[in-house]
């Protein structure tokens, strides 16, 4: 069987940057008039020179002046449409450039909300910042700034090239046999910048997770005096940045001055033909500076043109890096079934589940049927396998063998905004967001619910005393976090959150965990309120919480070792009854 041909860098670099035009395709009209623009502005560079060799030649030399008379006119005219061009060019292509930037993190960002929770399990939050916020600006140097100079000044390379070709084209020839050495300095120099820019931009990766964790942890960096480690964490991750940019700046110094080394060969050797050819009358004054200043008009884009393949690179790194996260597959959704209503029934058919690189599975043969508006706890050590059997429910993590059923129905046959929409979740880590104390009650599909709704869920979830104290009650702004909550006060937020989505099925995560006695003793009720007729899961840390559930489930190991409620489960004198002991033996 024949291999399939490896792929070269270049039909990589190729492929990037099809693709990466690609997004540019919605917005052609204004692309395309920027590229018009380009055009006219870099036809018009070989008119300069172009208008020396008559004014020599008729102008001072034959002393025709009403010739003379009309080169003035005709540079302001010239100067005057490179101007609009310029202006329309340079204007159009940052408007394309804009939302391209903008397109790209909008199909980032909605890639991110339909990636499992597995890919955030393996990629730290700072990585994917830097990706949405510094990455996809790199793409914009690649897709509009890169191509405006190859555009602009490739045109204006041939338009040189060709009136050079036309004024003397032995001369010209010398500078087409120098290309081949030219395209092989920049097709190592491509390679090299190519992959600086990638390490920097992993590296930014680093950097931004060093300073999202030491900023949101700032807590415990100052009770633990962990300030040094920090600040050296920190100066490690930025001094590796300046390197990666200090290597491609010395990758990108050398190149240059090569490229330009090789141009004044070229210039020399033809500076010193056209000399003897001036001496021997074979060409005239204004020849050889007309000659003369288009090869010297010829530096300044051929400079830029070098230039240009550095910010390419940067540009097809990042782009490497944003369709590789574009390409990740999403959450697997294939269901058909949609629930409008349920009666909460729960079973896992033999479920196992492994976490990657884990030899130990987390859950091993899971056998476990809860009936409509059961409560069930979930107790045992860490690592013994409760959130991740929660975790199942709303399908976070799919199981590598087993099933599980709602309703006699298979998950994976039922849509995930539709199943999800039957289950509420409150867990000792709250989630909140930097908004109102109503938007963070009423979120996303209760974002309509009426300001009655929200009321009545806060007063069920004992929050309405204290949103009434706050100077803008509900329309208070709560910070990072819920930051300017207490931990009480934040826990109380997300069981509202919970009642008011009124879903069939709760899974609550040691719900009450940091309340104070008094405030837990009044959530406590208003969760057991909230429970009835509903089927519950409870993650259970604190054994007391959950004395009067319908039934515990041990689970050790990924294992189920027990199954009874808190009475049956105490008289048996096994694993539960020695957890409890544990508990409340001090």
């Amino acid at each position: 069987m024949t291999p399939a041909p490896t792929r070269t860098d270049g039909d990589q670099s190729r492929a990037l940057y099809g693709r990466l035009l690609g997004y540019v395709k919605p917005h052609w009209r204004m692309f395309a008039l920027s590229l018009v623009a380009l055009i006219l502005t870099a036809a018009t560079e070989p008119m300069l020179p172009a208008l020396f060799k008559p004014l020599l030649d008729q102008g001072f030399v034959a002393k025709d002046q009403a010739f003379i008379r009309w080169v003035p006119v005709l540079l302001l005219a010239l100067f005057v449409v490179r101007g609009l061009t310029s202006f329309v060019s340079t204007y159009c292509m940052a408007w394309v450039g804009s939302r391209l930037v903008m397109d790209l993190r909008a199909a980032m960002f909605d890639k991110l909300m339909s990636l499992p929770t597995r890919y955030f399990d393996q990629h730290p939050s700072g990585q994917l910042i830097a990706q949405l916020a510094f990455n996809v600006t790199q793409v914009t140097q690649s897709a509009t700034s890169s191509l405006t100079t190859l555009v602009r000044d490739t045109v204006t390379v041939l338009g040189l090239l060709g009136y050079l070709l036309w004024l003397n084209w032995r001369l010209t020839l010398i500078v087409f046999a120098l290309v081949p050495l030219t395209l092989w300095v920049v097709r190592l120099a491509s390679k090299r910048l190519r992959g600086l820019s990638r390490k920097a931009q992993q590296n930014i990766g680093d950097l931004t997770q060093v300073v999202d964790e030491a900023v949101g942890g700032h807590r415990v960096v100052k009770l633990y005096g962990g300030e040094t480690y920090e600040q050296e964490r920190f100066r490690s991750a930025a001094n590796l940045a300046r390197a990666y940019e200090m290597k491609r700046v010395a990758a990108n110094a050398v190149y240059e001055p090569v490229i330009q080394f090789i141009a004044a060969i070229a210039l020399a050797v033809i500076v010193y033909i056209a000399a003897g050819q001036a001496s021997s009358n074979t060409t005239t004054v204004g020849g050889f500076v007309s000659f003369f200043m288009a090869m010297l008009l010829l530096f300044a884009p051929l400079k830029r043109l070098t230039a240009v393949n550095d910010q390419l690179q940067r540009g097809l790194a990042a782009a490497e890096t944003i369709f590789s996260m574009l390409d990740q597959d999403a959450e697997r959704d294939h269901g058909t079934r949609t629930l409008t209503r349920i009666e909460g029934r729960l079973a896992f058919h033999d479920v196992s589940l492994s976490y990657p690189g884990k030899h130990v599975p987390a859950l091993d043969a899971i056998r476990l049927d809860i009936a409509p508006g059961e409560t069930v706890a979930l107790v045992g050590a860490s690592g013994s396998g409760k959130t991740t059997l929660a975790n199942l429910v709303p399908r976070f993590y799919d199981p590598d063998a087993g099933v599980i059923t709602l309703d006699d129905h298979d998950i994976r046959d039922i849509p995930l905004q539709n199943l999800r929409s039957h289950i509420a979740l409150v867990s000792q880590d709250v989630t909140l967001f930097n908004d109102t104390l109503g938007h963070n009650i009423a979120y996303g599909s209760k974002r309509d619910a009426t300001a009655d709704e929200i009321r009545t869920a806060c007063i069920a979830a004992h929050a309405w005393d204290f949103i009434q104290a706050m100077p803008d009650g509900l329309e208070t702004l709560i910070g990072e976090n819920g930051m300017r909550l207490s931990g009480g006060q934040r826990q109380r937020i997300a069981i509202a959150r919970a009642i008011l989505k009124n879903a069939p099925i709760l899974i609550l995560d040691e719900a009450t965990s940091a309340l104070d006695n008094e405030s837990e003793r009044h959530v406590q009720a208003a969760l057991e309120t909230l429970m009835e007729n509903r089927t519950t899961l409870v993650i259970a840390h604190r054994l007391s919480t959950i004395e009067r559930a319908d039934r515990i489930v041990v689970l050790e190991g990924g294992h189920i070792v027990e199954i009874g409620n808190h009475a049956e489960l105490l008289g048996r004198q096994g694993r539960y009854a020695q957890l409890h002991a544990l508990q409340f033996s001090a």
